[in-house]
């Protein structure tokens, strides 16, 4: 029996040369795929969108060392037993994309560019770690997965900052000045309340479970009063319209658990990946769109994503630090 390798990825068309990073890394994924295995007409067309744009070049070797990194090439070893001339790249084409944006995505949990934030930060969680802290004034925080937070409390002040992730407040009642917590794009001006602050990918979200949160807008210093029950989204461009706030769902995380009801499977990865040390990929696109109900631990996401792989009659492939749904 022979054993049939996967088709290569058509060369990408050429294109025209990438305006930002992120469009050059993607046209830099795709030739670096195209590239383990070149016709003539392929490698001419790679040089030439080398040469079109410095950020190709940028991206390009930047896309070499993900893709060479460990991590990578465990999961290729990995993926299956196959002939000796079958090499770690084609093992992993099937999922080469999906698999190499991932290795992106990671790689920037780690990079150079959070340095700043994890020299300046007193308190670090790493994926899948919550920590409880208590401030200097007794106000209690409990940090979620993957962030970075910071505090100074005085005689002379009372600041905090969230530089990424989630963190739940409850602050406690002082009649001198109010806890200013800083994350992002809003700052909050809070006394005896309990609430939530997540801080991701330039967007800030604020929950209010108790009491009142007077919230400035770094952006134009637009002013707004959130009170119990309430939540708010804040962007680059300011606030978003108050909304009603579901403890249910919303804080669920605070209580150890992630609940969705009727979410798209699609959402719900991308909340559960927060939690995963590792890379859940869905190659299965018609599952994107399937609603999901569900109540979970959040410290077992691999137990959830078996759930729901049994649930959608997907089939779920497992490797260290990768999860595939087909």
């Amino acid at each position: 029996m022979t054993d049939t390798l996967p088709v290569p990825p058509p060369a990408p068309s050429p294109p025209s040369p990438a305006q930002d990073p992120a469009s050059a890394m993607d046209q830099a994924l795709d030739w670096l795929i195209v590239l383990d295995n070149p016709s003539e007409e392929q490698t001419r067309q790679f040089h030439d969108w080398l040469a079109a744009h410095p950020l190709h070049a940028e991206a390009f070797a930047k896309a070499q060392v993900i893709w060479e990194g460990p991590q990578v090439v465990l999961c290729a070893q990995s993926l299956a037993a196959r002939p000796p001339k079958v090499t770690a790249l084609s093992r992993l084409r099937p999922h080469w994309k999906p698999l190499a944006t991932a290795a992106v995505l990671i790689l920037g949990l780690f990079s150079f560019s959070n340095l700043p934030i994890r020299l300046q930060a007193d308190h670090l969680t790493v994926v899948g770690e919550r920590q409880r802290l208590r401030l200097e004034d007794g106000s209690k925080v409990l940090l979620n997965t993957n962030s970075a937070f910071s505090s100074t409390i005085n005689d002379q002040q009372r600041v905090a900052r969230l530089y990424q992730g989630e963190a739940f407040f409850e602050v406690a009642a002082d009649r001198g000045q109010p806890l200013e917590i800083d994350a992002g794009p809003v700052k909050a001006s809070v006394r005896d309340t309990a609430f939530a602050v997540r801080y991701l990918d330039g967007v800030a979200q604020v929950r209010v479970q108790r009491g009142d949160v007077d919230l400035r807008a770094t952006r134009d210093d637009a002013r707004i009063r959130l009170s119990a029950g309430e939540s708010i989204r804040i962007g680059p461009n300011g606030f978003d319209r108050p909304a009603k706030l579901d403890a249910a769902t919303d804080l669920a995380w605070v209580q150890g658990r992630l609940v969705f009801e009727n979410c798209p499977l699609s959402q719900v990865l991308a909340e559960l990946r927060r939690y995963y040390p590792g890379w859940i990929i869905n190659n299965n696109e018609q599952l994107a769109d399937i609603a999901v109900t569900g109540n979970y631990r959040l410290d077992q996401p691999l137990d959830v994503v078996r759930s729901l792989a049994h649930i959608t009659s997907a089939r779920l492939q497992e490797f260290p630090a990768l999860v595939i749904l087909n």
